[in-house]
């Protein structure tokens, strides 16, 4: 695949781990003197604003080090290197890498490698392991790397050669269960991104994408959410989630926040029992948890009595929306199986 079917695939099956909103932190850096680290998490690819200046020179929205000669980087390793270390929002799988450079064009790395670690304790006695070797970099560019390993991680450290900036870093994956989470008997959020649940497939998303409706706390916006264009049928729009794990859903909540003039008329949900191979080739078969219900606007809607199936345990849900519209978050609230 070339660079723009990568971005394409990794955004499409895939959840950015280091995200802020998902908890993604920055812990610590070599040298950000132009710029702050904190900038690599942030929301979009960067912008650039001519005639912007701080006191330490032109502003950058991205992490930018000084340059390299010269300068004690700290990190023990005796290379000619930057390095930042980040901890991931939600521990998981990491599948691909996407160092944006977006903007910056003469003060781009040469080249760039990431590694990866899990670790509870002290991440100053964590054991690296590299997930992309180091590798050339486009300056004012998304530079995407593929990873081919099934380890979880908890954080990752970006190392620049010799220096520069970076706009952006995003880390995609999907996140996995931490039963240690957990006391036996609690209900958890089986369609919680943080739990390791993810959007697999969905009819649209031309306004918003689908994992948008796994996130976190309430939507901010109406760009915060899952939203669909304008269908000239009677539909359904409809999205697959995966849940965090094989549960039984005992609770449910579909929030309509910021939807006013284009939430759905009416919705439903179901459930199967079946593998991510079998609903991607439609093989799945469906059966009801909540029967066609009335939807409002901008409005946190709950269900307990009207789940149908409440006894039997799925690995996938469809919600489907009638006949298109916008929904801001999905929680399904369950027993694990």
């Amino acid at each position: 695949m070339n660079q723009q079917q990568l971005h394409q695939y990794f955004t499409q099956h895939y959840v950015d781990l280091a995200q802020a909103r998902l908890g993604g932190e920055t812990l610590a850096c070599s040298d950000d003197f132009f710029a702050e680290m904190e900038n690599l998490i942030k929301p979009g690819r960067g912008v650039f604003i001519d005639d912007k200046y701080t006191d330490r020179g032109k502003w950058m929205d991205g992490w930018e080090s000084r340059r390299s000669y010269g300068r004690t980087h700290g990190n023990g390793s005796g290379r000619d290197e930057d390095w930042c270390i980040l901890r991931l929002g939600v521990a998981g799988v990491i599948r691909g890498i996407d160092v944006d450079t977006n903007h910056f064009k003469g003060n781009a790395p040469q080249s760039i490698m990431l590694e990866a670690t899990h670790c509870i304790g002290d991440i100053d006695n964590a054991q690296w392991t590299v997930l992309v070797k180091q590798s050339d970099t486009d300056a004012h560019s998304q530079n995407l790397f593929e990873v081919n390993c099934d380890k979880v991680w908890t954080h990752v450290r970006l190392t620049m050669f010799p220096d520069g900036g970076v706009a952006r870093l995003r880390v995609y994956g999907y996140p996995q269960l931490d039963m240690n989470n957990f006391v036996a008997g609690e209900l958890i959020d089986l369609a919680s991104i943080q739990n390791g649940a993810r959007a697999l497939l969905c009819s649209d998303m031309f306004f918003s994408d689908k994992n948008n409706l796994l996130m976190p706390g309430r939507g901010v916006n109406m760009g915060d959410g899952w939203e669909t264009k304008r269908r000239r049928d009677p539909g359904p729009d409809w999205s697959i989630v995966k849940l965090a794990t094989r549960g039984v859903i005992k609770k449910a909540i579909i929030d309509t926040a910021h939807f006013k003039g284009n939430f759905p008329d009416t919705f439903s949900l179901e459930g199967c029992v079946s593998d991510d191979e079998a609903i991607l080739a439609g093989d799945a078969q469906w059966q009801p948890v909540i029967e066609r219900t009335k939807l409002f606007a901008d409005r946190e809607h709950l269900f307990i009595d009207e789940i149908c199936n409440n006894e039997t345990a799925f690995t996938h849900v469809r919600l489907n929306i009638f006949p298109d519209g916008g929904v801001s978050r999905m929680r399904l609230f369950g027993s694990i199986a």
